[in-house]
């Protein structure tokens, strides 16, 4: 075969059909100002969790499992017995004993082998660091700059597509010869097309690609240049909530390919570059997995099964709880894992309040602009679109413009400071021109000592100011609030005595100078704290033109209940609530209970956490530990500010009388869900629709950071430079763009602080509600038929579980 030979049959159609299918199966990564867990692996949900596992392995050498050691380590502490393996034997279809398997953990790691391409093969004469890393570095260097929109002066390739900037700067770029010691590449840049459906075409002529290699190949070369084929993910799927589709990961596909074809020497003899990478693809694609990997199949679903187990104890074995017959006061938290703990132990502090799980967005479908500001964020998850518009005001326009104007004077002279701090020369002349006492600054933030950084939506306000102002609804008549309450309202389930105070609490974290702060807040609110969503929805049900359209419904707050809404910081466990100043005098007994019990609870939830975060000594002491928090949150240096939703492995849709008093240990999400108010069962579709797709994209992000943080996660937290602005992170100084979450987030050091498990999720209804949206959502089907997450059906008293398997529903032994 000559070296642009035609291949037989070879339709341009199906190739670029089949080169689309590969694009799809990219999931999308979010920028770092609305940075949320998203799964990698969400648009492979189609396939099977097995093939999709070996793919990954063949093809990338991306794995789904822990390292041997670390299961090992589960078996010598008794976490996964000899029955949890033979019941994984057995779902794999697999044969062999225990003996086999922990002989298979002896063996020595395999590194991932992934499908050969053309520049992996070494050759003589190429100096290091070799084919594989230029074109990385250079194809990262080139995202970076068409990409950015905030970061640099400069951008490339203005008003052309991706492919197109990539080509020019090629053309332009006369060094790469050098590097690679390649002395013709620049005549085969030449000779590359002008578009990329065309180059695709030419690099699959040139190397010799049949039908059958084209699907593996394409998958291979975007898994290589995953981080910025995630973030053209990202551009299609804002594409798609718009009703509009983008095509720039295609243009990425090109630019890889017409790297392959540029790394091609052209020598077709029988000893040749291409001859050789042609017999190791073949050898490559044929191969099975090895014994080792399998084995490692077979401990990892015993590690689930053995957690299941575990589950299973604790709900079935629990005693169900009496809600109060005269609630003191009803707190709304976000379902977080993190929640979890503060929810126990507020109503251990006092068993008269209630407390009820919701996604911290509290179905606020609204997108929030600052007052003063253009930046419009969303405040909901990253499946939805915003449909409403929110911004801060006083109540009165003229005040209003005034404020604005006020603190866009403020913004723009912090602009050009900050300006001046980023030019390469200030690290040298800004401690000289300020004096020693920006020395003293810097000192401060390196110990944490100083003031953190204000939250956003509060920058450059005064805090009379700021405290004047609150989120209203642009452009919305009091019907549409009336209906937006009314739909809210029924979905957190608020039955039995309304109680003098509802509280909305939603969640933020602090740290500082951490590139991926936004992935500690709440998911359910896009990466932001949920303060904006829980004043707004507060704002709206005081309202008391909103009161009576509710109660025109049938849906009465009566007039003695006032509804408050808070944060909690989940990196201090403070709870702070607003507002508090406009209660009735009638209401302040109740609410001086409930902030008693609130600095208890936060207290105990800091104690609990304290041995993780590397603080026993002073775990008992209450002031002290605070204090180490808040400034552990303040701390520019601090890589490990709170460990966010490691560990998540569980997600529960019961009555909370199921879970009240129960120990999940920070590992459940909690959606309060009671099937008996839910004729219809459409709450139940949304809950699986929603709620616990975010669960399953948080427990997978977790979950493959943790398997393979070399290739699924972030890498090292102190080596992170920002990318664009806020698209993402570079692992040093250029390279792919980096996804997931860095290791010290996961890792302490000396041990995983997440256990990689698929979601486990908990449902109390009958078996013919859920089975109805299994049926008729194609996503939810996809999760469950697949083993992409566990579903379990809990019910009666003395509890038990079903788990839901493709043949239908198998009761759960209890020993």
């Amino acid at each position: 075969m000559t070296a642009l030979e035609p291949i037989t049959g070879l339709e341009p159609d199906a190739l670029h059909e089949i080169a689309r299918q590969a694009c799809a199966r990219i999931a999308p990564t979010w920028p770092l100002d609305r940075m949320i867990a998203v799964s990698p692996l969400w648009e492979r949900r189609d396939q099977d969790w097995q093939t999709v596992a070996r793919q990954l392995w063949q093809r990338a050498g991306i794995r789904l499992t822990l390292g041997a050691a670390d299961y090992r380590q589960a078996w010598r502490d008794g976490g996964i017995a000899t029955r949890h393996l033979h019941q994984a034997l057995a779902e794999h279809g697999a044969a062999g004993t225990t003996a086999q398997l922990l002989q298979a953990l002896d063996a020595a790691e395999e590194p991932g082998p992934g499908l050969p391409l053309l520049e992996d093969l070494t050759e003589p004469g190429i100096p290091l660091p070799g084919w594989p890393v230029l074109i990385t570095q250079q194809i990262g260097q080139c995202c970076a700059a068409w990409f950015d929109h905030e970061q640099a002066d400069w951008r490339p390739g203005e008003g052309s597509g991706l492919y197109q900037a990539w080509h020019s700067s090629m053309l332009a770029d006369k060094g790469l010869s050098v590097l690679s010691a390649c002395r013709d590449l620049h005549q085969r840049i030449v000779e590359l097309p002008e578009h990329p459906q065309a180059a695709l075409e030419t690099a699959v002529r040139r190397l010799g690609l049949t039908p059958d290699d084209w699907a593996p190949w394409f998958d291979c070369l975007l898994l290589r240049s995953l981080g910025w084929a995630s973030w053209c993910a990202y551009r299609r799927w804002q594409a798609n909530l718009r009703g509009e589709d983008d095509q720039t990961m295609l243009e990425l596909l090109a630019i890889r390919a017409a790297w392959e074809s540029l790394v091609d020497d052209r020598r077709r003899d029988g000893d040749s570059r291409w001859r050789r990478w042609r017999s190791a693809w073949q050898e490559h694609l044929l191969q099975p997995p090895s014994a080792t990997w399998q084995a490692l199949q077979v401990w990892q679903r015993a590690d689930e099964l053995a957690w299941q187990e575990r589950l299973q104890h604790t709900l079935c074995r629990a005693t169900p709880a009496e809600r109060p017959q005269q609630p003191l006061a009803k707190l709304f938290f976000c379902i977080d894992v993190r929640s979890e703990p503060l929810r126990r132990a507020l109503e251990h502090a006092c068993p008269e309040l209630e407390t009820g799980g919701f996604a911290g967005f509290f179905g606020l479908p609204i997108a929030y602009t600052p007052l003063g500001t253009r930046a419009t964020r969303p405040q909901l998850p990253g499946l939805l679109a915003p449909q409403l518009q929110v911004s801060d005001g006083s109540g009165d326009a003229i005040r209003d413009r005034q404020l604005a104007r006020e603190r866009r004077g403020r913004l723009a002279r912090q602009g050009h400071w900050r300006l001046f701090e980023r030019l390469p020369a200030s690290t040298f002349t800004l401690v000289e021109s300020l004096g020693l006492g920006y020395a003293g600054a810097l000192l401060g933030r390196t110990y944490g000592l100083a003031g953190g950084a204000a939250q956003s939506e509060r920058s450059a306000w005064r805090r009379v100011e700021w405290q004047c102002l609150e989120p209203r609804l642009l452009e919305v008549t009091l019907q549409q609030k009336v209906e937006l309450a009314e739909r809210i309202l029924k979905a957190l389930g608020l039955d039995g005595p309304v109680p003098p105070l509802l509280v909305l609490l939603g969640h933020g974290s602090q740290s500082a100078n951490n590139p991926q702060a936004a992935g500690l807040d709440c998911g359910a609110c896009c990466g932001q704290s949920g303060e904006i969503n829980a004043r707004l929805l507060a704002s709206l049900l005081n309202d008391t033109e909103v009161r009576e359209g509710l109660r025109e419904r049938g849906l009465d707050l009566p007039a003695h209940c006032h509804v408050l809404a808070g944060l909690h910081n989940t990196t201090t466990d403070e709870v702070q609530v607003f507002g508090v100043e406009t209660l009735a005098q009638a209401l302040q007994p109740s609410w001086l209970r409930l902030r008693a019990a609130l600095d208890s609870a936060t207290m105990e939830v800091r104690r609990q956490r304290a041995i993780k975060l590397g603080l026993a000594p002073v775990r008992e002491q209450p002031g002290k530990l605070l204090g180490r928090l808040r400034r552990r949150a303040r701390d520019w240096a601090q890589t490990r500010p709170e460990w966010g939703l490691a560990d998540n492995a569980a997600f529960i849709a019961a009555p909370r009388s199921r879970t009240r008093g129960v120990d999940l240990q920070g590992r459940a999400f909690l959606h309060d869900y009671d099937w008996r108010r839910d004729e219809d069962g459409r709450m139940l579709e949304l809950i699986m629709t929603a709620p616990m797709v975010v669960a399953h994209w948080i427990n997978l992000q977790y979950f493959t950071s943790t398997t393979d943080n070399l290739r699924l996660g972030s890498g090292n937290k102190l080596l992170h430079n920002v990318v664009g602005g806020q698209i993402g992170v570079f692992e040093g100084n250029g390279g792919d763009l980096r996804i997931g979450l860095a290791r010290q987030s996961l890792h302490d050091g000396r041990q995983w602080m997440h256990r990689p498990l698929r979601l486990h999720v908990v449902i109390e209804a009958p078996q013919g509600m859920i089975d109805r949206v299994i049926a008729t959502q194609a996503v939810v089907r996809d999760l469950v038929q697949h083993g992409w997450l566990h579903l379990l059906r809990i019910d009666g008293h003395p509890a038990r579980m079903e788990r839901r398997t493709s043949a239908g529903w198998q009761a759960l032994p209890m020993d």
